[in-house]
């Protein structure tokens, strides 16, 4: 059953979400890469021959590559950006196991061999479910990793103050439903201010949430992050939103648990963003994540 997204609103200038989404897919290479199972993953990369140095992003739970929607081209001024579909979410295939973070990585591992360039490094930025695949892909390419920025990363043995519970998003929903349940989601996880839930954010999590097979939140309820950490050497930077649904109001928490892995890791807090602070604030964090990289 094919999604109704008539609901969804317009852009200030008239265009719709998918039309600004594929304006900016259209200036990235769109490359399947096999991930070693079978099937394979969808990589988006913005300025592929700029020898520029290169950085991934790997994006949230029930997510894609949309969810830097607004960082991949100031980015990409910067770096070479590789920004891929993780296993069993938006266009990838999924791994062999749908509910073990070891099965997601071993694929995303396999993919990256084949992508990369085999004599540069590079550096990671993971949000939220993809902080928690960066810290395990950490532990398998040590010497290719230079610095992984954790953004409101999954997956920790941390406190988190108990909210509402999301709704399922069904494709059988009446097009209005779709997005006023889409738009509740979005307050309750996502992003801080309600007022900044626009209509490329609604139509990524309608369409990003009802095609995903891999269950990310099971992995990070059961602390996959926490227990592989100790055994990343790579070093950790940390961009979080203030108000992050996930972390708030305990990040120091999340500060002592990194620091007692490595006494010199910094946390970065950008003010009045939520969980997807990439998006809510996507000024603001694209001038940190190049800050912090550049150290």
């Amino acid at each position: 059953m094919s999604l109704d997204f008539s609901a969804v609103p317009h852009l200030p200038d008239g265009r719709t979400a998918i039309e600004h989404i594929e304006a900016v897919a259209a200036r990235s290479e769109a490359v399947r890469i096999p991930m070693g199972n079978g099937g394979s993953m969808m990589w988006h990369v913005w300025g592929a021959s700029s020898g520029k140095p290169i950085l991934l992003l790997f994006h949230g739970g029930s997510g894609s590559w949309i969810h830097w929607i607004r960082n991949v081209l100031p980015l990409s001024q910067h770096y070479t950006i590789y920004a891929p579909d993780l296993p069993g979410l938006g266009e990838s295939d999924p791994p062999d196991d749908v509910r073990d973070i070891w099965s997601v990585t071993r694929c995303v591992h396999a993919a990256t061999e084949t992508l990369l360039p085999k004599d540069k490094p590079f550096f990671l930025t993971g949000f939220s479910f993809g902080g928690m695949v960066s810290g395990h892909l950490a532990t398998l390419m040590p010497d290719r990793i230079r610095r992984i920025a954790l953004v409101g990363a999954g997956g920790l043995k941390a406190t988190r103050k108990p909210g509402p519970k999301l709704h399922k998003l069904l494709p059988e929903m009446p097009a209005q439903t779709l997005v006023d349940e889409a738009r509740r989601n979005l307050e309750i996880l996502m992003l801080h201010d309600p007022a900044k839930i626009d209509g490329v954010a609604i139509y990524m999590q309608i369409l990003n949430t009802t095609r995903a097979k891999t269950r990310s939140r099971e992995m990070g309820l059961a602390f996959r992050l926490s227990e592989v950490l100790p055994r990343v050497t790579t070093p950790l930077t940390g961009i979080w939103g203030e108000f992050d649904s996930t972390t708030y109001p305990h990040i120091q928490e999340r500060i002592d648990l990194f620091r007692a892995l490595q006494p010199d890791f910094e946390m970065n807090v950008i003010p009045g963003a939520g969980h997807w602070v990439a998006y809510e604030a996507a000024e603001a964090f694209n001038s940190k994540l190049l800050e912090v990289l550049n150290d």
